[in-house]
């Protein structure tokens, strides 16, 4: 009988670079992955490719790996910004203060109560209008309105 810790997976770093987690289980287990890539593999790859100088081959180099030119691109600008800082992805965004989640369901709601009171004045508006023309006829019709007011 086998037995699996409960938890979350332990990173693993592929053969190539690529970091990820055993995740092949679940209902999404067949969907593509986002793939990242550690600030090592990054740098090896821009130095392998700022050497490559033969047509086609800095192509081939992206083919082989299975990058996209965007991703060099990247890279070197993070590289240039910050070095090693730069290529490695930041970690979790802390979250909002509770002050600040306050203010932001606050905020949507007066954008829920605008936009209520903007169809409430747009149907008021159309009923003003529909009795307007609803006495027009009957006033062109002979006969007096029945309105009370």
């Amino acid at each position: 009988m086998s037995r699996m810790l409960v938890g979350s997976p332990v990173p693993t770093i592929v053969h190539d670079g690529r970091v990820g987690a055993d995740k092949n289980e679940g209902p999404r287990a067949d969907r593509p992955r986002r793939r990242t890539f550690t600030p090592d593999y990054k740098q090896a790859i821009l130095a392998e490719y700022d050497a490559l100088t033969e047509p086609g081959a800095r192509g081939a180099l992206l083919r082989r790996e299975g990058l996209y030119s965007s991703h060099i691109v990247e890279w070197r600008r993070a590289a240039e910004a910050g070095a090693l800082d730069g290529l490695a992805k930041s970690g979790k965004r802390p979250g909002k203060s509770s002050e600040q989640a306050e203010i932001d369901r606050l905020r949507r709601k007066v954008e829920a109560l605008q936009a209520e009171l903007a169809r409430k004045d747009a149907a008021l508006d159309l009923v003003g209008k529909a009795h307007a023309l609803l006495e027009t006829l009957s006033e062109s019709a002979g006969t007096k309105p029945t309105s009370s007011r």
